[in-house]
């Protein structure tokens, strides 16, 4: 026994509904499974997050490059700039990132407006994105977005109060209805490594926020988006998901 000694740990949803869980991580794992077949078929499959609070750090003195028996040298002092919140996209079949989004907020008309530039890539294909359930995710503004979009005559009722975007329930039950030409899918609470756009964000920050120097918001936002353009024309390819969706065995 080490009673001074002690780690967090973060429990998911799998102990109170083992059978929905496991349904839901299945229903994710068939999509990246078939994300080509459908692609080819006029249908996207699309992983979407938000990094936010990317920080446009100077370091305050020049770095030491590597010599003869010597590592690189980075200065630990640094001067902030400001932040930026990046949306992304990671267009499954293909592994590219599409249609970024950079700017100062994540609101929820931020991401509602990425959503429909997204779409409008492709406005008459099938859109499905993955994401978490983050309450951006499940608002009015998208539920509204999804019945205009797909031209769906109805009452939308009234927020707080009725009707489909009475509550964030209600409204998830909506955008994620597979009927409906675009549609949200949605992990269960604290499975972030079911999103293929986590696999992406740990890329961009080995290859370029780790020991990146930025001068402003401006520079660290024109080198995200060249960064995104190199990887889409030299690197993007679609990652090789094996995970099936059946709990793992001993």
């Amino acid at each position: 026994m080490k009673p001074h000694r002690s780690h967090y740990w973060l429990s998911n949803e799998r102990e109170q509904d083992p059978e929905g869980f496991d349904e839901a991580v299945r229903i994710i794992c068939e999509l990246y499974h078939q994300a080509i077949e459908l692609y080819e078929q006029g249908t996207h499959v699309v992983s979407t997050d938000e990094k936010t609070g990317i920080q446009a750090l100077e370091r305050k003195h020049p770095t030491k490059p590597m010599k003869p028996g010597k590592i690189t040298l980075y200065e630990h002092e640094y001067i902030r700039h400001g932040t930026q919140a990046l949306i992304a996209n990671l267009e499954v079949a293909t592994g590219k990132c599409i249609s970024p989004s950079i700017g100062a907020t994540r609101t929820e008309a931020d991401f509602a407006q990425h959503i429909e530039r997204t779409i409008d890539l492709d406005p008459n294909a099938g859109w499905i994105f993955i994401v978490d359930q983050l309450n951006i995710h499940r608002s009015a503004s998208l539920v509204c977005l999804v019945a205009k979009r797909c031209q769906l005559n109805i009452d939308l009722g009234k927020k707080g109060s009725r009707g489909i975007v009475k509550s964030q329930k209600t409204r998830m039950a909506f955008l994620q209805d597979e009927t409906h030409r675009i549609r949200f899918v949605y992990p269960p609470k604290h499975t972030s490594w079911l999103n293929q756009i986590e696999i992406w964000f740990s890329i961009l920050v080995r290859r370029l926020l780790k020991h990146g120097n930025f001068l402003s918001v401006k520079e660290l936002r024109e080198r995200l988006l060249a960064f995104i353009d190199y990887f889409n024309r030299t690197m993007a390819k679609p990652f090789k998901w094996t995970y099936k969706g059946r709990p793992l065995q001993a």
